[in-house]
């Protein structure tokens, strides 16, 4: 029995030896080299490994890069341009530098502008709330609340404000990773450009309802009505399905669409308020008595010739 024990224990280790030594020699044989330019490439990312560039983490994108001929077609939005010239100090390739991008919440139902009509008792969630019916208010397109946005932010950059029931982006915070546009079912977040001075002119709507409809369903809605349109002289906003859109590319922040929207429904971010005329003081009586005096026009003096009457002849 011990004997039996013995020699099943020594098989068994020389085995594994043998076997050991065969994988060492295969993986050696057929080891795939990898450029050490992908370590390099990884260090200088910020290892967030967010997504937010399209590939699943920081040493796929480092990868992407390293294979690639150029990188135009890559782009780190956590790093930003920063990142991608450090990037191509490694690889010796040229980058163009890009916009910086923030994402913006283009929905203003707040609880004023959109009452609710119906209250929703179950698990909080805006995937669950938008698969079950279209929410708590009779906007369809509107946001749902539930901070599923909120939730996918590795940032930070998102909170729910308890007085309007809709999220704010800290702009500070944000880097446009895309997380909160691919975590919103409603498609309410969108990554647009900062502008100059993060200044920047959106149209706060997606309701593709009628202008009627829509208004009933939201006091802030965009009715479809075209005033913007018509009114942008850059060519820069379209009305399309009964919703106007701000292409950030051609806008140059003249802000005439938010004094031709009769509702509201685009917003400018971060412009300088107007400045306020001061009241012109009231006048002293001497004063005002002299400046009346002054613009009183002379008045010429006409001489009157009398005529004598003539006799009338008999």
């Amino acid at each position: 029995m011990t004997t039996t024990i013995i020699w099943t224990i020594a098989i068994i280790t020389v085995l594994g030896v043998v076997l050991a030594v065969v994988l060492y020699l295969v993986a050696k044989k057929f080891r795939v080299e990898e450029d050490p330019r992908i370590d390099e490439v990884e260090k200088v990312m910020p290892g967030a490994n967010c997504g937010g560039c399209g590939f699943a983490g920081c040493r796929a994108f480092a990868q992407s890069c390293v294979e690639a001929m150029n990188l135009d077609n890559n782009f780190c939005p956590v790093g930003g341009n920063d990142v991608m010239k450090k990037v191509a100090a490694v690889l010796g390739l040229e980058v163009k530098e890009k916009a910086p991008m923030v994402a913006v919440v283009r929905c203003n139902g707040t609880c004023a502008n959109r009452p609710r009509t119906n209250e929703y008792d179950g698990y909080q969630s805006c995937k669950v709330k938008a698969a079950l019916y279209s929410g708590d208010t009779g906007c369809f397109y509107g946001c749902l609340g539930c901070g599923d946005c909120v939730a996918a932010c590795q940032f930070g950059a998102i909170s729910m404000d308890p007085e309007t029931g809709l999220p704010v982006v800290d702009e500070e915070k944000c880097t446009a990773c895309g997380a909160c546009v691919k975590a919103c079912p409603k498609r309410i977040i969108e990554l647009r450009n900062k502008g100059p001075k993060n200044r920047r002119v959106f149209v706060s709507c997606v309701n593709m309802e009628k202008g009627a409809v829509a208004r009933k369903s939201c006091k802030a809605a965009c009715i479809g009505c075209g005033k913007c349109e018509k009114a942008c002289p850059f060519g820069a906003i379209k009305v399309e399905h009964n919703v106007a859109y701000i292409d950030f590319e051609k806008c140059r922040l003249c802000r005439k669409c938010v004094v031709e929207c009769p509702t509201g429904a685009i917003h400018d971010v971060n412009f300088p308020a107007p400045a306020v005329k001061p009241a012109p003081k009231p006048a002293a009586p001497a004063q005002a008595a002299a400046a009346a005096v002054k613009s009183v026009a002379p008045v010429k003096e006409t001489e009157h010739k009398v005529e004598p009457e003539k006799k009338s002849e008999e």
